[in-house]
């Protein structure tokens, strides 16, 4: 508390003494979604921080976190303000892209950190465009580059390869903070640290991650909590995100549904023990296709956060909906019968050993 006492004066201190611009600040504050307290400009910063850590969505920002973006917020967020008016095109262009792929929109945060949006941008290592692509990458991807053209540069191919890239090494790695460090330094750099710190967690191999792939992932956890405020599946650990989160929340970016199979379908979230089997026959879809839609359903409904972001075509959500109480009862006979048969097994099996 100390030092964010200290952070929040240091902060205060940098500003004109004058009732507007106390206004101003407190405004800013509030466009952050967070609950502060505008009578009271100098506990403002501590209060922001205070609501990021208890986490209005669920998503609790990591307390090894907090120092970094502490910093990284005060550090940036003039420029970041400015780019949510200036950046607005590109974020809409990029959230209709990941969305196509099933992605958190959150990941275009990463191409604030990467180039700040612009698709000029060049490293020093010979990345370009808005993803800072390497030429062999943005190859893979499918994207030219060549003396005459260099698609890296183009917004919407390159956003799209980066959303394949990000797919894949999710799928891969099924952790989004070790993704966005594979992002900047190789799966290598990560698979390394995994090895010599015998832990998959982010804040446990850290240290074995080079500097700035290490400082990258907490970059964008920084962005992100500049721009809304609050995190996402995409600032948690895998582990964290499942303790945290509805239990959907791990499982949805892997669907595999098309453009046109996305904009079609319907979502509800359930909660309760259903079973797919049973959803499946009561709508007259195929179990296959079903779980294709909904992959994991059963062993997140089995889970203590039985949650569940259920997603169907619409006239396979109306069947669900108009059959919904018959689904529930059929599931819970079902998980009745399972439990008398797993306790006449554990009957049998005392039996046995006397």
């Amino acid at each position: 508390m100390k030092r964010l006492l200290l952070l929040g004066i240091a902060f205060i201190g940098l500003l004109p003494h004058s009732r507007a611009n106390v206004l101003k600040v407190d405004k800013t504050f509030v466009a952050l979604h967070m609950p502060i307290d505008t009578s009271d400009v100098k506990n403002g910063i501590n209060n922001l921080f205070l609501a990021s850590v208890c986490g209005t969505n669920g998503a609790k920002l990591n307390p090894r976190a907090l120092s970094f973006v502490q910093d990284f917020i005060i550090q940036n967020k003039q420029e970041m303000d400015e780019m949510k008016s200036w950046g607005r095109p590109y974020f809409k262009l990029i959230d209709g892209i990941l969305n196509e792929y099933g992605l958190p929109t959150e990941l275009k945060y990463l191409a604030v950190i990467e180039s700040n949006l612009k698709p000029t941008a060049m490293s020093w290592v010979g990345a370009v465009g808005p993803w800072q692509l390497m030429p062999a990458t943005a190859r893979l991807l499918g994207l030219k580059v060549n003396r005459k053209v260099d698609e890296r540069k183009n917004y919407y191919k390159s956003t799209k390869a980066a959303a394949i890239y990000l797919r894949d090494l999710y799928t891969e790695l099924g952790d989004w903070l070790l993704v966005i460090a594979a992002y900047n330094g190789g799966t290598g750099n990560v698979y390394r640290a995994i090895r010599k710190s015998n832990s998959r967690d982010f804040w446990q191999l850290q240290n074995y991650l080079p500097a700035e792939s290490r400082n990258h992932v907490k970059k964008f956890i920084g962005t992100q909590y500049t721009f809304e405020g609050q995190g996402s599946v995409t600032t948690l650990t895998k582990d964290e995100a499942t303790d945290q989160l509805s239990g959907s929340a791990m499982y949805v970016f892997n669907r595999r549904l098309n453009k046109e199979e996305q904009a079609s379908a319907k979502t509800v979230n359930i909660s309760g023990k259903y079973f797919s089997s049973i959803i499946s026959k009561y709508i007259l879809m195929d179990e296959t296709e079903f779980n294709r839609y909904n992959p994991d359903f059963d062993k997140v409904m089995a889970s203590a956060n039985n949650s569940y972001d259920l997603k169907l075509p619409a006239d396979k959500m109306d069947l669900f909906v108009s059959n919904k109480y018959e689904i529930l009862n059929e599931s819970v006979q079902r998980l009745l019968l399972e439990a008398d048969a797993a306790n006449e097994n554990k009957a049998v099996a005392s039996i046995s050993h006397k």
